[in-house]
């Protein structure tokens, strides 16, 4: 059997090619171009990749490009990691970002949100300096880290072209 393996900060990373959906997602993004499921019957883009819509439950579905960038609806600001490879990265981030595509739909309340961590421009883990940055309601674009042939981690960085809040939310610090 095979499909997608690579390694990343000394973490093995395997997707199964009996995974349709999450081989075509990382195809895409491994020529670093972000395509999302879009339901062939309701129109509703979709993340992360799944076999049926969540809103119509229709099984089918193409692929469609999707601009790679939004705003952070939450994050998480790691310090105890629980995989060992990441051991020596932290503190680091993790974001859910709203894209900017298809922003009130299916309802005012919800929102195409991906997940991602928090890294520099260059695709490496981002210090400190740029996490002290980053808050809910910081602009965001998507960039990819290259793990192996074939496979790339698509991940968040400040969009430096975009306006950015004067002082993002922030959880208080202890």
């Amino acid at each position: 059997m095979s499909g997608l393996k690579g390694d990343y900060l000394g973490m093995t990373l395997t997707v199964s090619e009996l995974d349709i959906e999450n081989m075509e997602y990382f195809k895409h993004a491994a020529a670093h171009d972000f395509h999302l499921q879009k339901c062939s019957d309701c129109g509703i883009i979709r993340y992360p990749p799944g076999a049926a819509c969540h809103h119509c439950g229709s099984l089918e579905s193409e692929w469609t490009p999707v601009e790679a960038k939004g705003v952070v609806h939450s994050y998480n600001e790691v310090h105890h990691p629980i995989q060992p490879a990441f051991k020596e990265r932290v503190p680091y981030m993790t974001l859910i970002v709203d894209l900017d595509t298809q922003k009130g739909k299916p309802s005012a309340e919800e929102a195409l949100r991906v997940a991602g961590n928090l890294v520099s421009s260059d695709g490496a883990f981002a210090p400190p300096a740029l996490m002290e940055q980053v808050g809910i309601g910081s602009r965001m674009k998507m960039v990819f880290t290259d793990v192996a042939e074939g496979l790339s981690l698509p991940q968040w960085t400040l969009d430096d072209e975009a306006d950015q809040p004067d002082k993002p939310w922030r959880y208080p610090q202890e």
